[in-house]
């Protein structure tokens, strides 16, 4: 128990320093552009799909849930009101955050360990060129940048998704629909979603980061660095979504 509890805040520790190293480099110049619109286009672009499918699936269900819920009390025609509280502020941001750690952690994780068990991370350090400055600052920054358009874009199609039902299946009227959830749901709702959504971009890019800089041991080293960078990211996202909600509503 003691062990692990010392793994643990070894690895706190790490990630600390590699944190500081991130903004480190991330404000020293050259900017090199180009690295960076790779990564922003591996992290955005190519999420989509993946973004968009868990999105609308999960408003179709949170409104024909809450719509049945609702509709034992004669009031399904408030469930914009709920659900676009509720994608706003927390499942639009966090499962944007989780699909993002599946698909974009474990990317990271494999290309960085790869290049850490095949010594081209040694190489880049021999020739005097920063494995921080080329690897891990696009990457991180990419992700901090992409994860709130991400989040806006699974807000809207999580919205479509629950007026879909909410038309189909709960007889209520898309105008209604729309003009409930414009006046019920405030520009703090959505602000409130897109800061948690930078703070998760960030964790889930310095551990990907983190744990492939650190693979040893070969393609095995590689594969179980790549799981523990997932579940890692993750859960990091939903404990501190707990606390930056719990301070969100506090401000």
């Amino acid at each position: 128990m003691f062990e692990r509890l010392y793994l643990f805040l070894d690895e706190l520790g790490q990630i600390g320093i590699l944190t500081f190293d991130f903004f480190r480099h991330a404000l020293r110049r050259p900017f090199e552009m180009r690295p960076l619109v790779d990564q922003l286009d591996s992290v955005g672009y190519r999420s989509l799909n993946v973004v968009n499918l868990t999105a609308i699936f999960s408003g179709m269900v949170l409104a024909l849930q809450m719509g049945q819920f609702l509709a034992k009390f004669g009031a399904k025609i408030y469930v914009s009101r709920i659900m676009g509280i509720s994608l706003l502020r927390e499942m639009g941001p966090v499962l944007a955050a989780l699909m993002i750690a599946a698909r974009v952690g474990a990317g990271f994780t494999a290309e960085l360990g790869t290049m850490k068990v095949t010594e081209q991370i040694d190489a880049m350090r021999a020739l005097a060129t920063s494995p921080i400055k080329k690897l891990v600052v696009p990457r991180v920054l990419a992700t901090i940048l992409m994860m709130p358009v991400l989040t806006v874009i699974a807000d809207a199609i999580g919205l479509f998704g629950g007026l879909v039902i909410s038309v189909t299946q709960l007889g209520v009227s898309g105008n209604y629909f729309y003009t409930s959830l414009v006046q019920n749901v405030t520009l703090g709702d959505l602000m409130s979603g897109l800061g948690k959504s930078i703070f998760f971009g960030y964790l889930i890019g310095i551990i990907a980061c983190f744990k492939g800089l650190s693979a040893r041991g070969g393609a095995d080293g590689v594969g179980r660095a790549t799981t523990s960078a997932v579940v890692a990211a993750s859960i990091s996202v939903l404990i501190s979504d707990f606390f930056l909600t719990k301070l969100f509503l506090e401000l």
